[in-house]
C-alpha cells in the first residue's frame, strides 16, 4: 500500500559561494526532512532556473557520512583517530586554547579563519564579532575576488554594472571569463533568451573548450593570461575604423586621446601573436562590437585567477566604454553587484570595538603564515590557535604542502566547524558539526544579481549539530566577552538590526515578500549620471596604486606584487607566471561544473557524474611525450608533484593543461590534491591567489 507523504512547501536562497545566489523553494516532507528543491519561478533573476547540484540538496543534507557529532583528535595529528566529546566540554576546550595563546603569545596568536561555504551575513561573518571583542588577528579577504574587482573600479569607479537581467534585451552577449553553464548557470537563461527572442549573437572568451564556449555563436579561446591583449587590439580597430564613439568618449571618459595614441600600436597582428587567435577573428569580433549597440558584457571570476587579472580585467570593461555601449538598453557590462547594498554590518561584526592596529593576516598565504615566515606574519607573533569556519584550506588554499604542513604542527590547537570530515577537519584537534543553511535563519544577497533574500529555517537540525551562530555565542560567553554590542542577540535580531541599519524596512517585510529587488535605476546603473571616480568619468588611466579600491589591504599591509609594473593604459602585462625551458606548460585549475570549491565533492550524485581527476592534454602534447588517454603523468614545479591520468582533448590548447574542480586530496594518487601546484605570492597591486596561473613541466608518470 503506497502512503501519501503530505509536503508543503519552504522558500529560501541558495547559501553558496556563486554570484547567482539563487532564490529557493524546497519541499519539506516533515520536521528534519527536505525532499525535492527547484528554483524560485517568480523571481525575475533566478527564473525557474538552478544548477544540477543545488537541485539535489536533499542528498547533501541528508547525506549519511555528515558529521553529526563533536570529536576530539586521539593519537597523532592528521591520523584519523577521534573521540567522542560533548558540545559543553568541546567549547570548554576551544576557550581554554585560546586563553592559553593568548597568554603566551598575545591576543594575535589566535586567528579565526574562515570564508564563503556560506554567504549568509550572519553566519558567515559573526566570527568578526568574536574576533574584534577579543582583539585577535584580523584576516585579509584576498583569495577570490581581489583581481577582478580591483580592475573593474579602477575603471568605472564603482563595484556595480548594467542589470544582469538586460542580457534578454541585447543583441551580442560577451561572457568573458567565467564558465557560466558550469558556474552562473543563470547567466545562460538570459542570455539564451536574447538569442532566442532577438536572435542575439553569445561571444564567449575564454582559455579552452568548456561548456560555455560550446553554447558560443562565436568562441575565442585564448592563451591563458591574454585578455588584456585582445581588449587592446578590439579598442584599436574601434578608432581605426570609426566605430569608436567619440562624442561618448569626449563626455565620459578621462583621456580618449592619450588612449588612442597609446593603442597605435596594439595591432590585430600584435594581439594575435600573444593570443594565439588568428587576426581573422579579433577583426570580424570588433567588426561585431562596431555594428551591435546592444552588446552586454558579461565579465567573469576568471581575470581573479591570474596575476595580471587586475590589469586584464580593466582592459576588458573599457571595450563596452570605447564603443560606447553603455548607453544603451542591453548594452554596457556588468561584473559584481557587490557595490549596491550599502550594508550596515557593525552589529554583526562588532566593528564598534575593532581596534585597526590589531594585525591582518593574507588569507591566500596560509601556508606562510602557519609555517612561520616573518613577513607572512607581519613581524607579529606565531598563530598557535585557530577557529576554521566555512571554508576549507588544506584543500582550496594554494601551496597546499605548506597549509598541511603548518596544520600539522603541534604547537598549533585547531578547531573546525563542518558539515563533512573534509581534509582540514582531518588535521584538526577539535571538529565540530554544523548546521545548515535550511536548519536556521540567515540572509543573503547576490553579488550576480540585485536581490536581499531572507532563508529561514525551514527544519530542525540533527539534536548533535550546532549554528555558526552559536558557536560564537557560546564561544563569547566562556571568553567573558558577551556583554558587549551585537552578542547576545538571535539570528533574526542581527537580521532585523542590519535591514534597519542599512535604511531598508525591517525582517518582518523582508520575510513576508520573500526577497527585494534593488536594482539602481536605468541611468545609474548604465552610468549615464556619471562613472564613480570623483570626476564622474570612466578612467582609461587608472591610479592603480592611489584608488579607493573595495577590499585594498590596510595601510600596515602595504602594496603586494609587481605593482611598479602595472600600465599606464590598459594593456597586456607581462607579469603572469609564464613558462621556461624547465616548465613548458601552463596549468590552470578552472571550476568542476558538479563541484562548487570543495562543496558538493562528497556526494554521490556529483562525484558520479564528474568520474573522477584528470588532466585534459592537447592531442600535440599528449603526441610529444607519447601519451595516450589514461596514461599517468606526473605534472610538477618549485612547489611539489601531482599524479594524474591523461585526458586527451584537443579543446584545450597546445602549450595548456586543464585540471577541472577541487577534488578531495585522496582522490589523488599520492594523497596531495591540485593546489600542491598553485602559487600564494601576492598578486598587484592588492593582492589575490592565481590559482589559473602556473607553470609546470610534464612527463609520463
Amino acid at each position: 500500500m503506497n502512503l501519501h507523504v503530505s509536503t508543503r512547501k519552504g522558500y529560501t536562497a541558495c547559501p553558496h559561494d556563486c554570484p547567482s545566489t539563487c532564490a529557493l523553494e524546497v519541499d519539506i516532507l516533515d520536521d528534519r526532512t527536505i525532499g525535492r528543491v527547484r528554483g524560485a519561478e517568480a523571481n525575475t533573476y533566478t527564473a525557474g532556473v538552478i544548477c544540477a547540484k543545488v537541485a539535489r540538496y536533499a542528498e547533501r543534507v541528508h547525506h549519511p557520512d555528515r558529521l553529526l557529532k563533536p570529536l576530539q583528535r586521539v593519537g597523532a595529528k592528521g591520523g584519523g583517530d577521534w573521540r567522542e566529546i560533548g558540545w559543553d566540554d568541546a567549547l570548554d576546550l576551544v576557550a581554554e586554547r585560546f586563553v592559553q595563546a593568548e597568554t603566551r603569545h598575545g591576543s594575535e596568536a589566535v586567528w579565526p579563519y574562515y570564508y564563503a561555504g556560506t554567504m549568509g551575513l550572519v553566519q558567515r561573518d559573526g566570527i568578526h564579532r568574536l574576533r574584534h571583542a577579543k582583539r585577535y588577528s584580523g584576516q585579509f579577504d584576498s583569495i577570490c575576488t581581489n583581481l577582478a574587482w580591483t580592475g573593474f573600479v579602477a575603471g568605472a569607479g564603482r563595484l556595480a554594472g548594467v542589470d544582469p537581467r538586460e542580457m534578454a534585451q541585447s543583441d551580442c552577449v560577451v561572457i568573458w571569463g567565467t564558465n557560466a553553464v558550469a558556474t552562473q548557470v543563470n547567466v545562460m537563461t538570459h542570455a539564451i533568451r536574447a538569442r532566442k527572442e532577438r536572435g542575439a549573437r553569445i561571444v564567449v572568451i575564454d582559455i579552452y573548450d568548456n561548456a560555455t564556449m560550446k553554447q558560443a555563436d562565436t568562441a575565442l579561446k585564448l592563451r591563458p593570461g591574454t585578455d588584456g591583449a585582445l581588449a587592446c587590439a578590439l579598442m584599436h580597430i574601434a578608432f581605426r575604423d570609426g566605430t569608436a564613439d567619440r562624442a561618448y568618449l569626449d563626455r565620459y571618459t578621462d583621456d580618449p586621446a592619450g588612449l588612442e595614441a597609446h593603442l597605435r600600436t596594439r595591432t590585430p597582428e600584435w594581439a594575435a601573436a600573444i593570443t594565439g587567435l588568428a587576426v581573422a577573428d579579433i577583426e570580424s569580433f570588433a567588426e561585431l562590437l562596431g555594428r551591435t549597440p546592444r552588446s552586454f558584457f558579461r565579465l567573469g571570476y576568471g581575470f581573479s585567477r591570474q596575476r595580471n587579472g587586475a590589469v586584464a580585467m580593466h582592459a576588458a570593461s573599457c571595450v563596452p566604454t570605447v564603443f560606447g555601449h553603455w548607453q544603451h538598453e542591453g548594452g554596457g557590462a556588468f561584473h559584481s553587484n557587490s557595490g549596491i547594498w550599502n550594508f550596515d554590518k557593525r552589529a554583526i561584526e562588532g566593528r564598534a570595538y575593532q581596534d585597526e592596529t590589531i594585525r591582518h593576516l593574507d588569507q591566500s598565504r596560509i601556508g606562510a603564515m602557519l609555517t612561520g615566515e616573518a613577513e607572512a606574519l607581519q613581524g607579529g607573533p606565531p598563530v598557535t590557535a585557530m577557529l576554521v569556519q566555512n571554508t576549507n584550506p588544506a584543500n582550496v588554499a594554494p601551496e597546499q604542502r605548506l597549509v598541511k604542513r603548518g596544520l600539522l604542527r603541534e604547537d598549533l590547537f585547531v578547531a573546525v566547524h563542518e558539515q563533512f570530515m573534509t581534509d582540514t577537519a582531518k588535521l584538526a584537534d577539535l571538529v565540530l558539526p554544523a548546521a545548515m543553511s535550511v536548519e536556521y535563519d540567515d540572509i543573503y544577497r547576490g553579488g550576480g544579481q540585485s536581490h536581499i533574500l531572507f532563508g529561514p529555517k525551514l527544519i530542525e537540525h540533527p539534536e548533535t549539530v550546532r549554528s555558526n551562530h552559536f558557536v560564537i555565542e557560546e564561544l563569547a560567553k566562556r571568553l567573558g566577552v558577551d556583554h558587549m554590542p551585537g552578542f547576545g542577540l538571535t539570528e533574526r535580531d542581527l537580521i532585523d538590526d542590519l535591514l534597519h541599519a542599512s535604511g531598508y524596512e525591517g525582517l518582518a517585510s523582508l520575510e513576508a515578500e520573500r526577497w527585494l529587488d534593488v536594482q539602481p535605476a536605468f541611468a545609474r546603473a548604465h552610468y549615464l549620471d556619471g562613472f564613480g571616480q570623483p570626476d564622474g568619468r570612466f578612467r582609461f588611466r587608472p591610479d592603480w596604486l592611489g584608488m579607493a579600491a573595495p577590499n585594498r589591504p590596510p595601510t600596515a599591509m602595504g602594496l603586494f606584487g609587481p605593482h611598479a609594473k602595472l600600465p599606464e593604459f590598459p594593456d597586456h602585462a607581462e607579469i603572469i607566471e609564464d613558462t621556461d625551458d624547465d616548465h613548458p606548460f601552463r596549468l590552470a585549475t578552472p571550476p568542476a561544473r558538479q563541484f562548487l570549491n570543495s562543496t558538493f565533492s562528497e556526494t554521490e550524485g556529483s562525484r558520479k557524474r564528474e568520474g573522477s581527476p584528470v588532466l585534459k592534454v592537447h592531442p600535440a602534447d599528449a603526441e610529444g611525450l607519447a601519451l595516450e588517454t589514461g596514461t599517468r603523468v606526473i605534472i610538477g614545479n618549485r612547489r611539489g608533484e601531482v599524479v594524474l591520468p591523461v585526458e586527451i582533448d584537443g579543446g584545450v590548447s597546445p602549450g595548456v593543461l586543464i585540471h577541472e574542480g577541487l577534488w578531495p586530496n585522496d582522490a589523488f594518487e599520492n594523497g596531495e590534491g591540485i593546489n600542491v601546484l598553485t602559487g600564494a605570492d601576492p598578486a598587484a597591486p592588492f593582492g589575490g591567489a592565481a590559482f589559473h596561473d602556473n607553470r609546470v613541466w610534464m612527463r609520463p608518470a
